[in-house]
């Protein structure tokens, strides 16, 4: 395995020490997948990865590529083309001033133009994909890319649900060994399946948010039925509201707290939708 190296530390225009590490390696290779545990083991602070500034389990900044509706528009989006998502990259790095940064990408060519975009230093670290991966790994990770659609970000599931709300969600839990006696290192990490992918896009109707809604209806033994249900898609999630008859001999509050926190929970686990609000208002009482 191959890992080139410059012994030197660069300061960026803000005056932030920085050390830039580049990690390569072709579309679907499993970077992203293993973009924390890289991290970790050098003790990188900051990743950007397909337009998002990431720290932790945390987003600090940016618009994921495989939110945009096309294959190229998602490549723009990755190299930073867009002024107003760059300079929003750009203002969280002088915010949090990360003194190192993983910058994830396809090409060295790719990571060369992500550095001048943001205004970066030079690379301290090149880390290939196949120094940190086995060849049988990365074939496993091109068949799921190219079988299912799936892309991984590396952040958990509810810290992109702001941006993918109504896509392809689902949660990935990392546990890495890391010898005898240590406890294994663990990520939270998210799959999704992009806008663009060539499965077709995954949407998610009101109806079928509605028939799921009555279904656990169903299960609180104070809900009589559900009258009314509207849905409004905002921009970072839903706002629900509904109009319910509520059961004779029940405490309408605790009724109506039980579905709404049920309504959430069972909405955000099987649809990935981002619930920004559940307005409930019990109309009428059933007398059985």
């Amino acid at each position: 395995m191959i890992c080139l190296w410059k012994e030197y530390i660069l300061i960026n225009n803000w005056g932030v020490l920085v050390k830039i590490y580049a990690f390569v390696g072709p579309s679907g290779t499993g970077k992203s997948h293993r973009a924390q545990w890289v991290a970790r083991e050098r003790e990188i602070e900051g990743i950007i990865d397909d337009g998002l500034l990431i720290r932790g389990n945390k987003v600090l900044a940016g618009f994921s590529a495989k939110k945009e509706p096309t294959k190229i528009a998602s490549i723009r989006r990755a190299l930073f083309t867009e002024e107003s998502h760059t300079e929003d990259v750009k203002n969280a790095i002088k915010v949090y001033q990360p003194k190192s940064i993983l910058i994830i990408g396809t090409s060295d060519g790719m990571i060369n133009t992500i550095i001048k975009a943001l205004g970066l230093p030079e690379i301290t670290e090149w880390i290939r994909i196949e120094d940190v991966a086995t060849e049988l790994e990365i074939k496993r990770a091109l068949s799921i890319r190219k079988d299912e659609g799936k892309h991984v970000i590396p952040v958990p599931t509810f810290e992109i649900k702001r941006q993918f709300s109504g896509y392809f969600l689902d949660p990935l839990r990392i546990f890495r060994p890391k010898g005898k006696g240590v406890a294994p290192f663990e990520a939270d990490k998210s799959v999704v399946r992009p806008t663009f992918s060539y499965l077709g896009k995954y949407v998610i109707s009101d109806h079928a948010v509605y028939e799921m809604i009555e279904n656990i209806a169903l299960q609180i033994a104070g809900i009589y039925k559900v009258m009314k249900f509207r849905l409004e898609n905002m921009l970072t999630g839903v706002v629900i509201e509904m109009d319910v008859s509520v059961n004779y001999g029940f405490y309408i509050s605790d009724v109506l707290n039980e579905f709404q926190i049920r309504v959430k929970e069972e909405l955000e686990r099987l649809t990935g939708l981002n619930i920004i609000s559940i307005n409930i208002l019990a109309k009428s009482l059933y007398v059985g």
